[in-house]
């Protein structure tokens, strides 16, 4: 399954090094990525895929929670079929 990653909050060391590790500790791999800063507060679109049968998004993003507290940001995480099918309307 292909998924869409965003990230926010305010900007503080570790929250790359905090959310990869937790992906990778989950088997997605990350095939894109992009983050900027914008008057303090960081953003990052990241681009990724895992194997559906092994969990699902609910499960991912589940995993991801203690990431969110730890670096005090929020995380969604979303199918990229979402995205797909809006274009093609």
């Amino acid at each position: 399954m292909k998924i869409i990653l965003t990230v926010t909050g305010l900007d503080h060391e570790g929250i790359i090094a905090g959310v990869t590790t937790k992906l990778a500790e989950r088997k997605v791999n990350i095939e894109n990525v992009s983050q900027t800063l914008m008057q303090g507060y960081f953003t990052m679109i990241l681009q990724g895929s895992f194997d559906d049968s092994a969990q699902s998004i609910t499960d991912l993003q589940e995993a991801m929670k203690p990431v969110e507290e730890e670096q005090r940001v929020q995380i969604r995480i979303q199918s990229e079929a979402i995205f797909q099918a809006m274009h093609t309307l």
